[in-house]
């Protein structure tokens, strides 16, 4: 229901605000004039006050494929009849307005009188109306996605064949289309899948899932499905497969080590260097070398224990009691020093 103010001359060309009453106007199925039959302003009587309306209603242009103003359904409601006058005033146009096929009805909106009639035309009308439209067009609704939406799904099924174990099938727009795109043959393709499948949050959704390692996944339908056994990586999220397309450097050895690592390997040194430093105590207490600094000896004639030297002759290993040294460059001096 649109109510809508009288319309002045030239609405329809844009005079005040009648374009804006008449788009509303354009709205309804059914049309009430509803006539003042109790104005007191010169040159005004309900009989003109209809002829400028429907002059304006005649000249405004609907678009195309809809009913004009004034074929569609028309009716007439006299109002203030509750003044004596206006009931006057009333009665005299009433046989005019129904010689130019209108139906009219007299009414009080103080008093209520003839409403219900009103009404109960009104509905007949509408109904009739409405029954003559053509179906509408489906409407499309657009309903966007939510911007947390991951865009797939992944689903435990039971597996068909003689094992029987659960496989997991992913579904969405983007898995099954990146499945579609990659050639299976190039190694660098199928790296850049799996960078894409983990980035979208496919492995994530896998462990949720309940997935373990070697289980059976499916990427899209049975026909043409892609199969493989799922190795899951240690760490998933954006940013871990970053790298070269057909390489993964979650399988090269090396970086930068943990702090627990660091400590272990901090401990082995240690414990190597006191293991060392035991075996060379051991080995002095044996015998096996001397340590230069613990002979009080050094520097005199050899009268002790034997010495290495690259100056000692055949009785090298053995005590000295003479002043006998074979060696082409002896000076009187220990060729043991």
């Amino acid at each position: 229901v649109a109510d809508v103010p009288g319309l002045v001359p030239g609405a329809s060309l844009g005079k005040g605000l009648g374009l804006e009453f008449l788009r509303h106007v354009e709205r309804c199925l059914v049309l009430v004039h509803v006539l003042d039959c109790a104005t007191l302003e010169p040159g005004r009587d309900p009989l003109s006050d209809l002829d400028v309306i429907e002059a304006e209603l005649s000249a405004y242009r609907v678009d195309p494929g809809m009913v004009p103003l004034l074929e569609r359904p028309r009716l007439v409601a006299l109002n203030k009849v509750d003044v004596p006058e206006a009931e006057e005033l009333a009665e005299l146009v009433r046989p005019d307005l129904e010689a130019r096929g209108l139906r009219v009805f007299e009414v009080s909106a103080v008093s209520h009188e003839g409403l219900r009639e009103l009404s109960f035309a009104l509905a007949g009308l509408v109904a009739q109306a409405r029954a003559a439209e053509p179906a509408p067009a489906p409407r499309v609704v657009l309903r966007p996605k939510a911007v947390d939406e991951a865009g797939f799904t992944v689903l435990p099924e039971q597996a068909v064949g003689p094992s029987g174990a659960v496989r997991y099938r992913v579904r969405g727009e983007k898995p099954e289309r990146w499945v579609r795109q990659t050639d299976f043959a190039n190694d660098e393709a199928v790296g850049y899948l799996a960078d894409r499948l983990a980035r979208l949050g496919v492995e994530e959704a896998l462990f949720e899932a309940g997935a373990v390692a070697g289980a059976e996944v499916v990427i899209g339908d049975d026909a043409t499905g892609v199969v493989f056994d799922w190795e899951p990586t240690l760490v998933s999220g954006p940013g871990v497969l970053a790298g070269p397309r057909g390489g993964d450097p979650r399988l090269v050895k090396g970086g930068r080590a943990t702090r627990e690592e660091r400590r272990e390997r901090y401990e082995a040194q240690r414990q190597a260097r006191r293991d060392a430093r035991a075996e060379l105590a051991e080995e002095r207490r044996a015998g096996v070398w001397t340590d230069p600094g613990d002979r009080p000896d050094l520097g005199s004639d050899h009268d002790g224990p034997d010495h290495d030297g690259p100056g000692d002759g055949p009785d090298h290993g053995s005590d000295h009691d003479g002043p006998d040294h074979d060696g082409p460059d002896h000076d009187g001096r220990d060729d043991g020093l």
